[in-house]
């Protein structure tokens, strides 16, 4: 089959894509407004784009009522914003932060979760969470009715067992859920992680 883009709605556009770029690493994305209410919510457009600097993307929609989504929002409006690696047993309550909840309500409170301070920038991490990313907001860029946001990482917070000794985080422990199409994820476990060795490099 064959789909010629200028031809299908942006509904079928939009479902080939998440099913065909799989799978997506999820940003669970936490932030506070400018009137302190913590925000939260997962984000499967994102990716890192350099380390030097150290910059990360994530596409940030509006609501059906056309306003910006809270993180949106907040990340413009605050500057920063905290990136929480979902695990496997964080996914039911990731869940529970993809509701459209009212700008303020603490989705802390509502999916049960531990906020703690960040030291470089003012949103909370989430305490459950292995890995945090602090970021603070480099540009957003305003593409249609997406805000591209552009973070760049001032600090890392990960858990101590799960650095290996070449430096890395070790995802055979981290138990990391991406996301797919729909509403279907996939787990990396370590019996699904294997090693092959590029031919350029001893």
């Amino acid at each position: 089959m064959e789909f010629d883009v200028k031809e299908l709605t942006s509904e079928h556009i939009y479902k080939l894509m998440v099913s065909s770029i799989v799978p997506r690493p999820i940003a669970w994305i936490s932030t506070v407004s400018k009137d302190g209410v913590f925000n939260i919510a997962p984000f499967s457009f994102y990716n890192g784009i350099t380390s030097e600097p150290p910059l990360v993307v994530v596409s940030i929609g509006k609501k059906d009522s056309g306003v910006k989504k809270d993180t949106w929002k907040n990340i413009d409006e605050v500057g920063d914003f905290v990136i929480n690696l979902v695990t496997y047993d964080l996914i039911e309550k990731m869940n529970i932060t993809a509701t459209a909840f009212d700008e303020n309500v603490d989705e802390f409170i509502e999916a049960g979760l531990t906020p703690v301070p960040s030291i470089d920038v003012k949103a909370p991490r989430i305490k459950e969470s292995p890995v945090n990313i602090e970021c603070k907001k480099h540009m957003i860029i305003d593409i249609a009715d997406m805000g591209v946001v552009i973070g760049e990482i001032v600090r890392f917070h990960i858990d101590d067992n799960l650095i290996n000794e070449k430096g890395y985080i070790d995802n055979r422990k981290l138990k990391i859920v991406g996301r797919m199409g729909g509403a279907d994820y996939c787990l990396v476990s370590a019996e699904n992680i294997f090693t092959i060795k590029r031919l350029d490099k001893k």
